[in-house]
């Protein structure tokens, strides 16, 4: 396909997402399945195009002076791909499976590219609905924090310390040109190409043997902030696909068991491959089963109960463009529910002088440090840990400046940190 027809096809793909109110990869999905003449690279151009769109939703409808998938194409070509006014109309010709010729409305919003006067939300590219929580949670900066999140993230990879080194996983990996993160000492970064795409990890030989996972760099530190050791007794509550028990795993040099869990026992499904190919051993994955509490004799026994909350993913918004416009308020209210439940049945399992530590992967003070902040109100047998001297302690000196100014925990955003938005609380049990 020529670049004017895979454009075409992106603003065919997110008229389908918007009437459908659908995820993305849902519809990129469909629509592969119903042409098959487009190729692998066809399809990671759309689904790029698609993507880039999604995150400067709402700033491009305000530049272009209209809500439609053209004109969100428009201003993603003009904001994230830097294209000229002439570069941009080259592949809105008209022509064979190219969009219509720009009109002189459009020609002359992308000569000018003015945001001036557009309210917070639109600067920031986050919903209307959501104005008031990101001037809770940010103030001032506000619209930076939503800009930073309507951007490409880096593809960012974990060495997994059970078979390699992060100087030896560099080497390996040296033909994708990847840099050591700057906080997680055993991260490592990959650029994306300028038309959005990172590399196909699926393929490389140091993914496939298990030396690196696929984790930003705050999913990292945030298991790095839970302070495990070897030897320790840890339950992941709301283990997941298992990124962090991994993590985890690393963190205790296979000595000491863990515990993964969830609620759900389809999201634990992909742990067991991984678990495999990473070479974690002390790990007892804990499946729901009816009725049944799986993790009863664990109460009041281990070192470290570690909550990954489910939670409105705000800070995931640079790898999930599309989920900002799909959230709705009682989405986020739900969650809150979710969260209150998670920690209140993971707090039994904490024995005296234990750790629990709350994660989410949001950047909404509702969800983070006013939950933990009631949570401490109900649970009097519970203290926070100060954050900056926990960041220390957990030898991550440089996360001691992220100390929450809301509350209890530590922040992490893409403006602040360049790693997705992550909220870390570390709390201990007296008694």
């Amino acid at each position: 396909m020529i670049p004017a027809a895979r454009v075409a096809a992106a603003i065919e793909v997110l008229a389908d997402v918007e009437a459908r109110r659908r995820p993305a990869a849902d519809a990129l999905k469909d629509w592969g399945l119903a042409r098959r003449f487009a190729g692998s690279g066809d399809r990671a151009a759309i689904a790029s195009l698609v993507y880039d769109a999604l995150r400067r939703k709402a700033s491009s409808a305000w530049m272009m002076g209209e809500a439609s998938p053209r004109a969100e194409i428009l201003g993603a070509l003009k904001q994230l791909r830097g294209l000229s006014e002439a570069e941009i109309a080259a592949l809105f010709t008209g022509e064979g499976h190219a969009p219509a010729p720009l009109t002189d409305v459009e020609r002359e919003r992308l000569g000018v590219c003015d945001l001036t006067g557009a309210p917070a939300h639109v600067q920031g590219d986050y919903p209307e609905w959501l104005a008031p929580a990101f001037a809770e949670s940010f103030g001032d900066a506000a619209i930076a924090e939503g800009r930073a999140l309507a951007n490409r993230a880096p593809v960012d990879l974990r060495v997994n310390m059970l078979k390699t080194d992060r100087d030896r996983a560099l080497a390996a990996l040296a033909h994708l040109m990847p840099v050591p993160t700057p906080f997680s000492p055993i991260g490592l970064r990959v650029a994306i190409r300028g038309d959005g795409r990172g590399p196909a990890l699926s393929a490389e030989p140091a993914y496939v043997k298990g030396l690196v996972e696929v984790q930003d760099e705050g999913s990292q530190l945030a298991a790095l902030l839970t302070g495990a050791k070897p030897g320790m007794q840890a339950l992941d509550f709301c283990a997941g696909a298992g990124g962090k028990t991994l993590a985890l795993a690393g963190m205790m040099a296979n000595q000491g068991q863990i515990y993964a869990s969830d609620t759900d026992g389809r999201r634990l499904a992909p742990i067991f491959g991984r678990l495999e190919r990473s070479g974690a051993r002390n790990v007892q994955v804990r499946a729901p089963r009816g009725a049944q509490d799986v993790l009863a004799d664990l109460a009041g026994r281990c070192d470290l109960v570690l909550i990954d909350a489910p939670c409105s993913g705000s800070g995931a918004w640079r790898r999930s463009p599309d989920a900002k416009w799909r959230m709705r308020p009682g989405a986020l209210e739900q969650r809150i529910k979710d969260q209150i439940e998670s920690l209140e049945n993971a707090a039994r399992f904490v024995k005296p002088g234990g750790r629990l530590v709350y994660v989410t992967c949001s950047l909404l003070k509702a969800e983070n440090e006013d939950r933990v902040a009631a949570f401490l109100e109900r649970q009097a047998d519970f203290l926070p840990i100060e954050a900056a001297h926990w960041a220390r302690a957990c030898g991550l000196e440089a996360l001691a400046g992220h100390a929450s100014k809301l509350g209890a925990g530590i922040r992490l955003s893409p403006l602040r940190t360049a790693t997705d938005g992550f909220y870390v609380a570390a709390l201990t049990r007296t008694a």
